[in-house]
């Protein structure tokens, strides 16, 4: 058991707070805790940074903690400021509760939600209850200095953009959530840190409780971007697994390592003599078979080879260089593999437009081009 616990608050771990003993201390002396993850549904589907947490997630139900999936309704209306350069456009109630539909189907393919010990809340149910007077007393709680010190309101202002007053009270109402729910324990991104701390505070003074918060690594690009839907560079839960299966053999070779603690239970070490290749193969394999199961899996495996290991990729592939900030379309017109935009935001849009290997895409069936970066 001490060693099970071990591996859940280091393994894809970035920090823990106050510090990791003390959290282990609790969770090895048998007692079971409540504890949450918070998803704002400002798109219609999770993505592969959200599996990150879900699977930390399902070794915490699988030791017999209460786990609770909070729905952020009301926080995804203000929208995270967290690593933005702009205030979020503003979503609409249909938006998020359209966006939200699917959420419970793609998270149950991870955690079982037959069992007692999850659940899934809102917190528009809390927090549109809020008076005047109660959002007073709760922001009384905060100091304009403590939320100036974010580093994207800074970067903001020295670039003379604006900050604006709701983004403030982002972090506030995601702390007045942990103490509604009175958990023990929130985990999130690493990003998430400033929200989840505010939590940790909040609830030091208004129950005078010790609240853990466990952050994770986030599933980045080697330019230090996040994985993600702002990004466009994210692998969907609701991707078809070959589709998901080459998106991760589009990696680039030094995001392995990190794909095999964060989105994985396996460990690199035991295919340290591969090939990289062959090593993102098993990655690949891995994070399909997660999701979509072992038979599926092999299926996408299966696929991948026969199209692009077995002479899939011609030898006499175009190749062309360009800047990393030109965008594909633009690429694709001038070197003619698509001959207009429309044309390419169909095929995009159909799915057949892929990065099957790290800079070659494949337009089509029939149409390939690798992209060499300057």
């Amino acid at each position: 058991m001490e060693k099970e616990i071990e591996e859940l608050l280091t393994r894809g771990v970035e920090r823990v707070y106050p510090d990791k003993s003390t959290l282990g201390k609790v969770l090895i002396s048998g007692k079971k805790i409540r504890l949450y993850y918070g998803i704002d549904p400002t798109g219609d589907t999770l993505h592969l940074g959200h599996l990150v947490q879900l699977l930390k997630l399902r070794k915490f139900q699988d030791l017999g903690h209460e786990v609770i999936i909070l729905i952020g309704d009301f926080t995804a209306r203000i929208g995270d400021p967290t690593d933005k350069q702009a205030a979020r456009k503003p979503l609409t109630h249909k938006q998020i509760s359209e966006n939200a539909s699917g959420y419970k189907k793609q998270i149950g393919k991870i955690l079982d939600l037959k069992k007692s010990n999850v659940r899934f809340m809102r917190n528009e149910k809390w927090t549109n209850k809020l008076t005047p007077e109660d959002m007073l007393e709760l922001a009384s709680h905060f100091t304009v200095s403590n939320l100036l010190t974010r580093d994207m309101f800074q970067e903001r202002i020295k670039a003379g953009r604006e900050v604006y007053v709701h983004e403030f009270l982002y972090p506030i109402f995601q702390a007045y959530d942990a103490v509604t729910m009175d958990v023990d324990l929130q985990i999130g991104g690493n990003d998430q840190m400033f929200n989840m701390l505010a939590g940790r505070d909040l609830m030091k003074r208004k129950k005078h409780k010790e609240m853990f918060v466990l952050t994770t690594k986030l599933l980045i690009d080697p330019t230090g971007k996040k994985m993600g839907k702002t990004e466009g560079n994210m692998i969907t839960l609701n991707d078809r697994a070959d589709d998901m299966f080459g998106k991760v053999m589009s990696w680039p070779d030094t995001m392995i390592p990190l794909g095999f603690e964060i989105c994985t239970s396996l460990n690199l070490s035991d295919f340290a003599k591969e090939k990289p290749r062959d090593q993102k193969m098993k990655l690949a394999h891995e994070v399909v078979k997660i999701y979509h199961g072992k038979n599926v899996a092999e299926e996408a495996e299966k696929n991948f080879v026969e199209t692009f290991s077995k002479g899939g990729i011609p030898e006499d592939i175009k190749t062309v260089r360009a800047s990393k900030e030109t965008p594909l379309v633009e690429i694709f017109l001038e070197h003619g593999l698509v001959s207009s935009k429309s044309e390419f935001n169909r095929l995009n849009k159909e799915g057949a437009i892929k990065e099957i290997e790290n800079g070659v895409y494949r337009i089509g069936k029939h149409r390939f081009l690798r992209i060499e970066q300057i």
